[in-house]
């Protein structure tokens, strides 16, 4: 069955299936269905209390060290005016054109004040999101938005615009045109027709001269399911065009951020063609653009997955990728230097996989003029209760985030009906990130007739958590066991291995492991990697898994921090190739097993074995928290805040309850409700009280209402505490935290 989802769209490069984020599939490796997760207990006596002594044939078997970060709180200098914590949707619809008509400004003002109503924080625009189809109503438009920045002012809520630049929409016939209303209502849909088209422009630039070429043909570049016309990053006419939009927009709108929507190029690899392209590549890289069909360049152009187009041996091929990305975040660097301290933000549905340099996204590229980093989390189908898969993602946000003065990091949250926004609630605040709450009925042919307003939605959860666990996740930090590496140069390189898998299926192996065993990790990025400093300053293992494309400065830092003790596990292959794509005449594996450091531990790959049920085993590694009975199938995040650590608890066995009558577009039921699998919810765990000082504690949650309950803890020997949590009665998630006064935000 064929997935009309932004993911899927990706995969696709662009070409034939899209949405916003909607559904997700889990490999194989990726888990195991609901109720028979196996988690990694080492080996404790049945006697219980008094024979918690752990085998640890390796010394350093349980050392001291993990990472405790620094909770002081503080953002980078120059950071944020604000940080959105509770954010939603503002939706609009076609008649909000008609500003300044009586009911839609009463509209605004019952809306604002049901928004504070409901604790939100920051309203996100959402809808007239091809930007420049309404370039004859920016007038009217931008009256609309000032009133309600004006209303939300008056509630204290902040504003952020949010639309897309670099399309118009142009469906191709009177199928394109139902097609697109089945699929695409919540842009609202307002565009020329063909011979209108034709002259359309803004500040006297014809959006037609601002498209890209299509390589094969010569025509207009286009993304066929979205059924947009794309314009060029490098189109200085289109920049222009961007930029005078953008001042007229602070001119007329006090606006306090913007999301700047799909910073890519969703025409994929057909794309682009033009004069100012070719010009780039031959002035930044060296090459020529050759004709399409051309093998040795375009590889296999037979496929029906153009993602797979390319050949990717060519480094003419690699470098035409590199310059794409490139032109791109120049675009957003001129956006930045136009808004100068308004933050900015940018959709990121991905991060991770090589599908991305089908369309020109790579966050890496971007971050250095993002403010805050977004992630598109879950959909409306029932395929959301895996969420998971999306674990590695989100946490790939949060070190890009970190890294730029430990930006706000958001993941916004799509739901059709109730549970979806109660599931992304959850999800937020497991992975220690603001939730941006939104419906998604404009996905669907038409809106169902129970259909909630999202702020209706989100109100109990929000006053929940403001009455009981007002928890500041922007200052939050993750306990860190161990550091996941990643690489985007195995990414942008296109590189795979033998078994066809790539570097980030093997990161999702890996992260699915860690997420099943409690452990607490992050990812390392390739940036990071090369600073022996910044590997020496945390005393964490490193994961390495197939990271084949290796730089020397890499290589090096690598090196020092063995030689230093640092711990490395390691799954070949490793530095087959250089930072470019190159291949090495030596696999640098080869000379660090010479080396004979002694903490290198050569292991398999996650994707073909479980490698840290041996590392446990064998007494290589100890976790902080080891689950000793009740359900396994409670995830349990760890995380520091100013007064104290505190346990988050997701459960990983959802199963979807689908609607009876609504599918999204793809043929997928939406998500109606969900239920956990049985299982004994009172749960035990032994953690290492040296390494984790922790007391005082109570389990709440939303499922509990206004009730709470004493987590008991007793202690152990040889340092370790039992920890037993009660959470029977509730189904999705927890948090255990310290007790606080009430009304206390920690």
């Amino acid at each position: 069955m064929k997935k009309n989802n932004r993911r899927e769209f990706i995969r696709m490069a662009a070409l034939s299936g899209a949405g916003l984020g909607l559904s997700r599939r889990l490999p194989a490796w990726a888990g195991e269905p609901p109720g028979t997760a196996d988690q990694l207990v080492p080996p404790v006596a049945a006697d219980g209390l008094d024979a918690l002594t752990p085998v640890m044939p390796v010394e350093s078997a349980r050392p001291a060290a993990f990472f405790m970060p620094n909770v002081a709180g503080k953002f980078a200098p120059g950071g944020p005016a604000f940080v959105p914590r509770r954010a939603a949707s503002w939706w609009t619809t076609l008649e909000d054109i008609l500003w300044p008509e009586k009911k839609v400004v009463d509209r605004i003002k019952r809306r604002a004040e049901n928004f504070a109503n409901a604790n939100i924080d920051t309203a996100i625009n959402f809808g007239f999101h091809v930007r420049f189809d309404f370039a004859n109503y920016f007038g009217q438009l931008h009256g609309y938005y000032a009133n309600v920045c004006e209303e939300l002012h008056k509630q204290d809520i902040k504003f952020m615009e949010h639309y897309s630049c670099n399309h118009v929409e142009r469906p191709r016939g009177e199928e394109g045109l139902r097609q697109l209303q089945k699929t695409q209502r919540h842009h609202v849909l307002l565009f020329h027709d063909p011979a209108a088209a034709q002259y359309a422009q803004y500040e006297g630039h014809y959006f037609n001269d601002c498209c890209e070429i299509d390589i094969r043909d010569g025509g207009r570049g286009y993304a066929d399911y979205y059924a947009l016309e794309v314009f060029c990053h490098n189109n200085p006419g289109f920049l222009d065009m961007h930029k005078k939009y953008l001042q007229r927009l602070m001119r007329e709108v006090p606006f306090d951020g913007i999301e700047i929507d799909d910073m890519c190029d969703y025409a994929g690899f057909t794309a682009c063609g033009c004069k100012y392209c070719r010009e780039r590549l031959r002035k930044d890289y060296g090459h020529e653009i050759p004709p399409f069909g051309d093998v040795s360049f375009w590889g296999d152009t037979s496929l029906s997955d153009r993602s797979r187009w390319g050949n990717y041996e060519n480094p003419a091929f690699r470098d035409w990728l590199r310059m794409k990305s490139d032109s791109v975040a120049d675009h957003l660097k001129m956006i930045k230097s136009t808004i100068g301290g308004i933050p900015l933000m940018t959709c990121c549905s991905n991060a991770g996989p090589i599908v991305l340099n089908s369309i020109a996204l790579n966050l890496e590229k971007l971050a250095p003029y993002l403010d805050f980093f977004m992630l598109e989390n879950v959909g409306i189908n029932v395929e959301t209760v895996n969420w998971m898969i999306m674990d590695a993602e989100a946490l790939y946000q949060k070190d890009v985030a970190e890294k730029r003065g430990n930006a706000p990091a958001i993941t916004i949250s799509y739901m059709v009906c109730e549970k979806g926004g109660y599931l992304g609630w959850c999800l937020g605040r497991f992975w220690g990130v603001a939730n941006w709450s939104s419906t998604l009925y404009g996905r669907l042919e038409e809106d169902p007739a129970d259909a909630l307003e999202v702020e209706d939605i989100m109100r109990p959860y929000n006053h929940w958590e403001l009455h009981h666990s007002d928890l500041n996740n922007a200052r939050g930090k993750d306990l860190v066991e161990v550091r996941l590496v990643t690489s985007s140069y195995c990414r942008e390189n296109g590189w795979r291995g033998a078994d066809v898998l790539e570097q980030w299926d093997r990161v999702k192996a890996w992260s699915a492991l860690l997420l099943k065993n409690n452990i607490g990790y992050r990812l390392l990025r390739s940036d990071e990697l090369s600073d022996s400093k910044a590997l020496g300053d945390e005393p964490t293992p490193l994961i390495l898994d197939g990271v084949a494309c290796v730089s020397d400065s890499q290589f090096r830092a690598l090196q020092s921090f063995l030689s230093k003790g640092g711990t490395v596990w390691m799954a070949g292959p490793f530095g087959t190739h250089d930072e470019k794509g190159f291949k090495r005449k030596a696999s640098l594996s080869d000379e660090l097993r010479k080396s004979r450091y002694k903490n290198l531990v050569m292991v398999g790959t996650a994707t073909a074995g479980d490698p840290l049920k041996s590392l446990v085993s064998e007494g290589r590694f100890w976790p902080v928290l080891r689950q000793l009975s009740g359900n396994p199938l409670w995830a349990v995040r760890i995380r520091f805040y100013k007064e104290g650590p505190a346990i988050h608890f997701l459960n990983r066995g959802l199963v979807a309850v689908p609607h009876p009558t609504i599918k999204e577009n793809a043929g997928l039921p939406v998500l109606k409700d969900f239920y956990a699998e049985a299982g004994d919810n009172n749960l035990e765990y032994a953690f290492d009280a040296h390494r984790l000082a922790i007391d005082r504690l109570s389990v709440k949650s939303p499922e509990l209402g206004e009730n709470s309950r004493l987590v008991t803890m007793r202690n152990g020997r040889d340092g370790q505490s039992i920890l037993q949590v009660n959470l029977e009665g509730v189904e999705t998630y927890a948090v255990v935290q310290q007790n606080a006064i009430p009304g206390q935000t920690i």
